[in-house]
This record gives structure tokens, sequence and C-alpha cells, in this order.
């Protein structure tokens, strides 16, 4: 059953890499294990529903599961895992947990791929940091086409995944936060709500498509709209002055430090 794949805990994450992984491999192919979400999400998807038990005997075996709520969770698997003589892959997307933990609470030390994705998963356009313990190069490439839908994935040292994540897995939210609140400024200035949003998403999506494909420095992109005495650089220093780029970096090592602490748990 090495081309069978299960979700155990569908939530956001867990539904956005559903999701993606549907683009590539047949829904029918595609486990969940969800008590609150798994209906809805296989009426959309068209994947099956089962139990940890079945989702147990699957090929790829994702770990929708908080970092917290994994050693009680994990617990019941143990002797259905202990009893398999083929290969399986288990992939765990918990927030701070390292896979020698991981190993720990699934009672042997089995092949895990440790991802940081995002939500933008569920769009194509997310960015899932990972790394492994004993799987092949082969199997990684495999889970890797596997999750081609998702969006980019870049292997990164286990020792630094955690600051990654603070970047691709918080980050979503920091900048819905200034979204938000360009937005906001566009309909103090009169413009309609729904054009506003629109026009600070497109704007984001842009200039970040733009960072990614033009191997400019993010300085010089900014250079490049500021045109002396102009409208963009008045705008930049009212950001300076509100300690914008001193607060991004202090909400990324926020995040960074309380990561760290759930691995703790």
């Amino acid at each position: 059953m090495q081309d069978t794949y299960a979700f155990i805990g569908c939530g956001n994450m867990g539904g956005a890499l559903a999701r993606a992984l549907c683009k590539q491999v047949p829904p029918q192919k595609v486990l969940l294990c969800d008590p609150q979400q798994a209906e809805a999400l296989s009426k959309e998807l068209g994947c099956r529903v089962g139990s940890q038990r079945e989702a147990a005997q699957c090929g790829t075996i994702f770990l929708g599961i908080k970092p917290h709520l994994m050693a009680e969770a994990l617990q019941p698997m143990q002797a259905l895992l202990a009893a398999r003589k083929d290969r399986f892959i288990l992939v765990s997307m918990a927030a701070g947990l390292p896979i020698a933990r991981l190993h720990e609470m699934l009672g042997g030390a089995y092949p895990v791929i440790r991802i940081m994705p995002n939500t933008a998963c569920a769009v194509g356009e997310g960015m899932t940091l990972y790394c492994a313990a004993g799987v092949k190069d082969e199997e990684l490439a495999a889970f890797a086409a596997s999750m081609a839908g998702a969006g980019r994935l870049d292997p990164l040292d286990e020792s630094l995944i955690d600051a990654g994540s603070g970047i691709t897995g918080c980050g979503g939210a920091f900048a819905c936060l200034f979204l938000e609140a360009l937005a906001d400024g566009g309909v103090a200035c009169g413009l309609p709500r729904g054009k506003a949003r629109e026009y600070a998403a497109q704007m984001l999506l842009g200039t970040a498509k733009l960072a990614l494909t033009s191997g400019e420095h993010t300085g010089a992109l900014k250079d490049a709209v500021c045109s002396p005495g102009g409208s963009t650089i008045a705008g930049v220093r009212a950001l300076e002055q509100g300690g914008f780029r001193g607060t991004a970096m202090e909400a990324v090592i926020a995040a960074y430090e309380k990561t760290k602490l759930l691995g703790k748990n």
C-alpha cells in the first residue's frame, strides 16, 4: 500500500495539504481520518474516510495533530505500526516537535519526513520546509513530486526548521495583518472596502512574485518605487517612524521562541 496516503487530522493545515495532494494523486488513494473534518473534506475532494487503524496501514501517513496532543494520539498507533512488515513513511507537520521526540512517541525509529508548510498550500502557492530521517532519496523525490501542487518545497537542516517556520508558517498571519491595514488605509481615503482589499492583495501577490523572480534585492525593489520627494517615500517614512521593520523582526523572533517551547512539552 505504498502508493496510498492518509491524513490523521484534517484541520486547516491538514486540509490544505490534502487539497494540494489531490491535485497530483487520485483522491481515491487518499484516506481522511478526523471525527470533525473528514466527512466535509471527503465530499469536497472525493477522498475516502476511514479509521485510525486503516490510516496506519497506508504508505504515507500525514500526522496533522497539534504538538501537545501528539503523544496521546499516537499511543494507539504504536502496536499497529510495529506489526507492519512493509515500508511506510510518516509525515509530521507538528510545530516545534523534533523527529527524535516523534520517534519516542511512536516507539520506533520509523522513516519520518518533518515538514513545515503553510495554508497557502491549498492554492498551490505554499512554502514548505522539510527534513527527514531514515527516508531514501527516491522516497524524498516521490514525496516532493506528490506535493508539487502545494507550491515550493525546500530541504532545510532540522536545526533551522523552527527559525524558518517563524517566517513561512507564521508569516501568513503577519501578511494578513499588513494586507488588512493597507485596505483600511484605502477605505480611510475613500475606496470601497471590496476594492481596497482586492488592490492590497494583488499588490502583495505581485510584489512577492517580483521579489522571487527578478533576483533583485528587496531594498533595490523598494528604491525603484521611491521617487525623490514622492508619495511612496513619504509612506516609507511613516512606516519607519512607526517601527515597522523592527516590529516585523520581533514578530518572527517571538514566533520562533514560542515554537521552540512547543517542542519541549
